[in-house]
């Protein structure tokens, strides 16, 4: 079977999960476990890789999964056990008196809550600062979860830029170059891009204040206080006023233990968990009942998660010459290519020569719906290289095409259902992928064409 009927089946693999999804045929697990394994089935069938070959590629998924499964377990028990104990109703109050009915203010506090909470350069731990602290103050003013998340993902888009986030350093790295040195060629667009996302926060305010959102606004009114006051009644035996300061003090240790960065993300929130059901809830029936009841949500994520490891096991990993699973890296040489690295060289066969002068206007472009079926490694260490090699046949530097593909790749990296951390965020905020992409992928391509444009205007990516 050639690399260009992989590359074909590969892209046809992601339009059927992406229409299956957003049609609402069957749950986001099903769709990954079952559009990949047909792939795999296909392979097999055509002499690409054999039965065993494709234990192993999965093998290989569920270990870059893996591990977010198991954050996004522990993490959604211990803001479920803080939740329950009542400490984010103290810090709503707080933000409540901060803003008042004032919408917009939310989403540019949320907006700079997520510029803050990603300059360490970790998506998880982004999310996981600002989704759980954020979310109850937007259904408290009936403001939509889709646009919290915008709000985010577009100001961890930006401040994904920085020399030490993963992008920068994977382009860097191809590039021969300092991740430093790459920074400082592209400040100019990342300050620009940083306006651009508070300028965002604001219009996303504006339209949640339009269709009725506020303390008293409209949809207030028209849902009356009953919900909460049943709310309140539901969760009143659970609550904990008196340890409001030590759940303060342990969610503040357990989060300068994630971006400590010395344990595996996930070490944190099972400490952090333990310490708060033993303290908070000393009955071990009250223990069972407070576990039962964040199960729910917890399982669903993660079969979602476990099914994405099919997914990025068959689509993203390939064989390298030790015969062992792997991503394509620089220095690595690869004896069967991945089905993203094959879909990438297929996008270099397809591009017309006329457009060669353009390369790094036509990737930048292309960057955002690219970014729904390549993952970060494939797409740096797959596609940069490819790219990298075709400009140089057109006279391309090879600075403007890393910088096309860093910049406008970066704004919707956290939007691809390829990137672990996106499937966390949305299970965070109760969003269906779906829905996330809906209200999300035209503001963030929009946002990388801009992006583009200023690039362009101020000499980094030339015409």
């Amino acid at each position: 079977m050639s690399t260009t009927l992989v590359g074909i089946l590969g892209f046809l693999t992601i339009v059927g999960i992406v229409v299956t999804l957003f049609k609402s045929k069957t749950l986001p697990s099903i769709a990954f476990i079952v559009f990949p394994m047909i792939l795999a089935c296909i392979l097999v069938a055509g002499g690409y890789y054999d039965v065993e070959q494709i234990g192993k590629l999965i093998k290989g998924g569920f270990g870059s999964t893996g591990p977010t499964a198991a954050l996004f377990v522990f993490s959604v028990l211990y803001f479920g056990i803080m939740t329950d104990a009542g400490m984010f109703d103290v810090i709503i109050g707080k933000l409540m008196k901060l803003v008042g009915d004032n919408v917009i203010g939310v989403t540019v506090m949320t907006a700079i809550i997520a510029l803050i909470g990603h300059l360490d350069g970790g998506g998880a731990s982004t999310f996981l600062i600002v989704i759980p602290s954020m979310l109850p103050v937007y259904k408290k003013m009936h403001m939509r979860q889709t646009t919290l998340l915008r709000v985010v993902v577009l100001a961890m888009g930006v401040l994904n830029l920085m020399p030490w986030a993963g992008p920068t350093m994977r382009a860097a790295s191809v590039l021969g170059m300092e991740s430093g040195a790459l920074w400082h060629t592209i400040m100019p667009i990342q300050a620009f891009g940083i306006v651009l996302c508070l300028a965002h926060a604001v219009l996303a305010g504006v339209q949640e204040k339009a269709r009725g959102a506020g303390l008293h606004g409209k949809l207030a009114q028209e849902e009356g206080e009953v919900a909460v006051e049943e709310k309140k009644n539901e969760l009143g035996d659970l609550a904990r006023p008196k340890l409001f300061l030590f759940n303060i003090a342990l969610t503040v240790a357990v989060i300068a233990m994630l971006i400590w960065d010395q344990f595996p993300s996930y070490v944190p929130f099972m400490i952090g968990v333990a310490i708060a059901i033993l303290v908070n809830y000393t009955d071990i029936k009250m223990q069972k009942k407070i576990i039962n009841s964040h199960a729910g949500p917890a399982l669903m994520m993660c079969s979602t998660l476990m099914g994405a490891a099919v997914l990025m096991g068959i689509l993203v990993y390939g064989f390298n010459d030790k015969g062992a699973a792997a991503i394509a890296k620089p220095g690595v040489e690869m004896q069967i290519q991945s089905v993203v690295s094959c879909m990438a060289n297929l996008i270099t066969m397809i591009l017309p020569a006329s457009i060669g002068q353009h390369l790094p206007l036509v990737i930048g472009f292309l960057s955002v719906p690219l970014a729904l079926a390549f993952d970060t490694d494939s797409y740096f260490y797959g596609m940069l290289p490819i790219m990298m090699a075709i400009g140089a046949s057109f006279g391309v530097e090879a600075l403007p095409i890393a910088v096309a593909m860093v910049v406008c790749r970066n704004c919707a990296t956290f939007i691809s259902p390829m990137v672990p951390a996106t499937l966390l965020g949305i299970g965070l905020a109760d969003v269906e992928i779906k829905d996330h992409l809906k209200a999300s992928f035209m503001y963030v391509w929009g946002f990388s064409i801009l992006c583009m444009i200023t690039a362009v205007t101020t000499g980094i990516m030339p015409l």
